[in-house]
């Protein structure tokens, strides 16, 4: 977990995908805290605390991670509200936040842990509050990365909301995301998949500065296009879940 936090304490302020994904879930923080100014957020499993920021330009934003290694990279940037703590067992009172995040975190829990942690946010949601989920999707698209990222599962429409039912969300949108270099990543995959799997930090380095720009562009595009339709297929998955 160290090297992965350092891989991306590295990439992600300039890296296509992080842009991509800032572009993706900001629409949906604001949807999710209603355009309160005072909305509380909860972000389950805050890593280096980059998103942060991003919470807190629509209310009071607070992280928590499992690791050290991820609150001592947000303390450097500057965050305080940040506890150590598990999404499992949130030290939270029930119904303490209007809105709560976690991205890219549920997809590497064990079936039972990500069912609690799944609880665990909708008990400390207000009813009425929101919950946005990213995570992994489609099992072929699994590739050296995800053995760097101790991934357990990759998601589908239909798995993802059917856990979020179970642990009593309604569903409010999910799209996936990614959908415009999904050519590119499943080609990376395939590839990857014919040669054997082998733990890798090369889709998380930066690539070169005209590959990184294209890329950005193509993303950002979708981001647009995400205004108006949901994507059938990409490498992520965003939900948007009310209590």
């Amino acid at each position: 977990m160290t090297r992965l936090l350092e891989a991306t304490a590295r990439a992600e302020q300039d890296h296509f995908w992080f842009r991509g994904f800032r572009r993706f879930v900001e629409p949906f923080v604001r949807e999710a805290t209603g355009g309160r100014p005072d909305a509380r957020i909860l972000d389950c499993g805050s890593g280096t605390g980059v998103n942060l920021p991003l919470l807190a330009r629509y209310g009071t934003a607070i992280g928590i991670d499992v690791t050290w290694t991820g609150l001592a990279f947000a303390r450097a940037r500057g965050e305080r509200r940040l506890a150590q703590a598990s999404a499992t067992h949130l030290p939270f009172a029930t119904g303490a936040f209007d809105a709560v995040t976690s991205f890219d975190v549920i997809y590497g829990l064990p079936d039972r842990e990500e069912a609690a942690a799944l609880r665990e946010m909708h008990r400390v949601l207000r009813p009425g509050g929101h919950l946005l989920v990213n995570a992994a999707a489609l099992a072929l698209l699994k590739g050296n990365h995800s053995l760097f990222d101790g991934e357990i599962r990759r998601y589908t429409r239909g798995t993802l909301s059917a856990r979020l039912t179970h642990a009593g969300f309604d569903v409010v949108r999910m799209t996936y995301t990614n959908a415009t270099i999904m050519p590119l990543v499943a080609g990376v995959r395939l590839a990857q998949r014919l040669t054997g799997y082998r733990e890798s930090t090369r889709e998380i380095s930066t690539p070169p500065a005209p590959v990184n720009a294209a890329l950005t562009g193509l993303l950002a595009v979708e981001a647009a296009a995400l205004q108006y339709v949901n994507m059938p297929f990409g490498s992520s998955l965003l939900a948007l879940a009310r209590k």
